[in-house]
């Protein structure tokens, strides 16, 4: 992540990085909010897609998002987003993974989206997982 200029720009660090799984947290802070003082749908469709494509990279050393699909479940309005990602299938060309999007506030979790995505072997001579 250290290479991603945009995810400097939204202080994301990436927590827990193991075989098939991936944990993103965004700080929430006043310059990532639209107008009605959510979390702007973009960082939270970032924080999916960058969990997604690093679980599934583990498989592959590297990886591209393909595709994914979003769907926003509740505003996110809190402290910190965290973006949690687990890898369903890894074949030799691509891997389908899962990441549940969720708002932390004093303490607790509320889920706020859900991805489903295809993440590209960007080494497709490495064997199938």
């Amino acid at each position: 992540m250290a290479e991603q200029p945009f995810s400097k720009l939204v202080g994301a660090r990436l927590t827990v990085l193991a075989q098939g799984k991936a944990e993103i947290v965004v700080p929430i802070r006043t310059e990532l909010l639209q107008q009605h003082g959510f979390v702007h749908g973009g960082v939270v469709s970032y924080a999916a897609d960058n969990a997604l494509t690093f679980a599934g990279g583990t498989f592959y050393g590297d990886g591209l998002t393909a595709e994914y699909k979003l769907s926003y479940l509740r505003p996110a309005q809190g402290e910190m987003l965290i973006a949690r990602a687990e890898t369903l299938y890894a074949g030799n060309r691509q891997a389908v993974c899962r990441c549940d999007v969720y708002v932390a506030s004093n303490g607790s979790e509320k889920l706020c989206a859900t991805a489903l995505g295809t993440v590209a072997n960007v080494n497709p001579s490495r064997k199938e997982a």
